[in-house]
């Protein structure tokens, strides 16, 4: 029988000094140690370099990284270990996500599918319009 997994949300915030290939390195080890220990990753949200509201080990940027997986229960502290050992991330909070957070993050991807069609509803239309104009031009 498998093990019920939950739904969680992990933000982390990497050291900003790394380079930018060391930050996606730091996101894929991240995300593989999830994986390898039996997690599934739903999204990973990579909201980039912020100033951190106070200094962390005396650095006022962070690179912040959202990442949304299921997985089960037992895998949480093992995780939280993995995090506090990587020397190159310098914070993290792991939520369980109960049924109202779950509401919430289900609402907000619909409204971004609904923006992103009718984005693209309005670039068709913009490239429709601009090749009638070019006929008439003819």
């Amino acid at each position: 029988m498998s093990e019920i997994k939950n739904f969680y949300e992990l933000t982390y915030i990497i050291n900003a000094a790394l380079s930018d290939e060391q930050i996606k390195e730091v996101v894929r080890r991240v995300n593989q140690y999830i994986e390898e220990h039996g997690g599934e990753i739903v999204e990973v949200d990579e909201w980039g370099t912020r100033r951190l509201a106070y200094p962390i080990n005396k650095r006022r940027n962070g690179y912040y990284v959202n990442l949304y997986f299921r997985a089960p229960a037992a895998l949480i502290a093992a995780l939280e270990r993995f995090l506090e050992i990587d020397e190159q991330i310098l914070r993290y909070l792991t939520l369980r996500m109960d049924a109202k957070m779950l509401r919430h993050y289900e609402r907000r991807k619909q409204q971004a599918a609904q923006q992103a069609s009718t984005l693209a509803l309005e670039v068709e239309e913009d490239v429709e319009v601009e090749e009638e104009e070019e006929e008439e031009e003819e």
